[in-house]
């Protein structure tokens, strides 16, 4: 589990968060939302220490990341998996290689033991025949799930998605979207998409955080979502026709209650 308690962000005279309070759950899909500019990616970036808040804390498991070390932290960023918004796989690496890199430079394993370990998690994405292919002999749905077997290969307790959807038709989305929470839920991690993906927030939603002009606005899950009065987060998720007619028919269920 993370805590984020109070947290204030400020750059220069401008305030970008907002005294924010929220609890990201342990083995289920934690998703982050809201329109450019509100906040959601600077709120990422410092849950995981690439910017250092104005004020407030940022508890993992109840260990309070904001007041620790640059060493201390340094060794929780081990516990830690990340997959960027673009795949950001080496491109003169194979897809095993870039998904070993990281026991290559932080694990203790023999050369076995390491190869082993990279191709049970491409075996866990369904990628382990495209072992020994680079990155542009694959697609960019391929591409999303190398970076993931990269981002578990360490056994990470907390996993951080930036946008993981980006760029990928919406058939590719889903399957990115299955795995993420069939992984989460295998390895009991902590994890937090950043996405403006509505099917995403609709399909994997077990704890949506909604920031609005660097404020909390909404907390809740995919099926609060569909009852909510909230005007803003119903501006933003209701925006497509498509969850503007689930909206209407939950409205007309509940008057013919």
């Amino acid at each position: 589990m993370i805590e984020v308690k109070n947290l204030t962000k400020r750059f220069e005279d401008k305030t970008v968060l907002d005294d924010i309070s929220a609890v990201f759950e342990t083995g289920k899909t934690n998703l982050i939302i809201g329109q450019s500019g509100s906040g959601k990616t600077v709120l990422m970036k410092n849950i995981v220490g690439l910017l250092e808040p104005t004020q407030g804390q940022i508890l993992y498991d109840g260990r309070d990341f904001t007041a620790m070390t640059k060493k201390e932290k340094v060794m929780m960023r081990r516990e830690m998996g990340m997959i960027f918004q673009g795949a950001a796989l080496f491109d003169s690496l194979t897809v095993q290689e870039n998904v070993q890199f990281p026991l290559d430079m932080f694990s203790n394993m023999t050369a076995r033991e390491r190869a082993k370990r990279a191709q049970e998690c491409l075996e866990r994405v369904n990628l382990l025949d495209a072992r020994s292919k680079y990155p542009d002999e694959i697609s960019g749905g391929m591409q999303k799930r190398v970076a993931i077997a990269r981002a578990i290969v360490l056994n990470p307790k907390y996993l951080f998605c930036d946008e993981p959807n980006s760029g990928l038709d919406p058939k590719t989305s889903l399957v990115i979207d299955k795995l993420l929470s069939e992984i989460t839920k295998d390895y009991q991690m902590t994890t937090i998409i950043n996405t403006h993906d509505m099917n995403s927030v609709m399909g994997i939603g077990e704890n949506i955080v909604f920031i609005y002009k660097g404020h909390k606005e909404w907390q809740g899950n995919k099926d609060q979502v569909i009852s909510s009065t909230n005007k803003k987060l119903n501006d933003l998720v209701f925006a497509s026709d498509l969850f503007r007619k689930v909206k209407k028919v939950e409205m007309q269920e509940e008057e013919n209650a």
